[in-house]
């Protein structure tokens, strides 16, 4: 793989579920993807991952070097029901142990990135200091992910906190550390009033992997390859030439 320019990946709940990976991992090269990323969303299910055992960590691995199929970033999606801002301080406590357990299971199974969902709260309403929590949140995560050398990367959201690179790289100023990326999604970006080629371009330097998805305005998921806005051919050459 490190001889293609641009790797390609399929999302994890793009295929049939269930917790074989070896054979998941095998159906996505039958397909042509080179990896596929992993989701630790706020299910009990996909939680539970971050509590596998050594035995359970190995077979992951084992089924990668099986394969040739990395799994080398999570989506990590599980902080919508355990947020980083939450003004309950169980809640935050617990959405920092998830971070910290995900952390570490990055570490023990080869994953370099993990994609953070940009929401200070999600089922709650938002306000200063749910901000203010957030950020210190981060701070904390990025921390403990320097020491293991795990990047953390910002997705751009369908939620207004966090709607544009140019919001993203405010975060990224604010910790100044090299294990905090972005990780934009251009469906996302395109589906809010940005300039997409410009936002991408002021990610430049930033921007460790992209979602690749159609959206329409105010439209986030569910909406056909073709059938949206997004430009996908200018969104992928002024990525090309960052």
């Amino acid at each position: 793989m490190l001889s293609k320019q641009i790797p390609l990946g399929i999302y994890e709940k793009a295929l049939p579920a269930g917790e074989c990976w070896l054979e998941r991992l095998q159906l996505a090269k039958t397909l042509g993807f080179d990896f596929v990323e992993m989701s630790v969303d706020e299910t009990d299910d996909r939680l539970s991952r971050l509590d596998w055992s050594r035995e359970q960590r190995l077979a992951l691995v084992n089924a990668i070097v099986e394969t040739g199929v990395r799994v080398p970033s999570m989506c990590l999606s599980a902080h919508r029901r355990f947020p980083l801002g939450s003004e309950d301080d169980a809640v935050r406590a617990q959405g920092l142990e998830i971070m910290r357990k995900a952390i570490q299971f990055a570490q023990d199974v080869g994953i370099r990135v993990i994609q953070l969902a940009g929401y200070d709260v999600y089922y709650q309403e938002a306000n200063n200091e749910t901000r203010r929590r957030f950020r210190d949140g981060l701070k904390e995560s990025v921390e403990m992910a320097s020491r293991a050398q795990v990047t953390l990367a910002m997705e751009i959201m369908d939620y207004p906190l966090m709607n544009s690179i140019s919001k993203a790289l405010g975060y990224a100023h604010y910790l100044n550390n090299p294990w905090f990326q972005l990780y934009p999604d251009i469906g996302n970006l395109s589906a809010w009033d940005n300039d997409v080629q410009m936002e991408l371009q002021a990610g430049i330097g930033h921007i460790v992997a992209v979602h690749v998805k159609d959206t329409k305005p105010g439209v986030f998921k569910n909406v056909p390859f073709g059938e949206g806005v997004v430009d996908f051919e200018r969104c992928f050459e002024t990525l090309k030439q960052s």
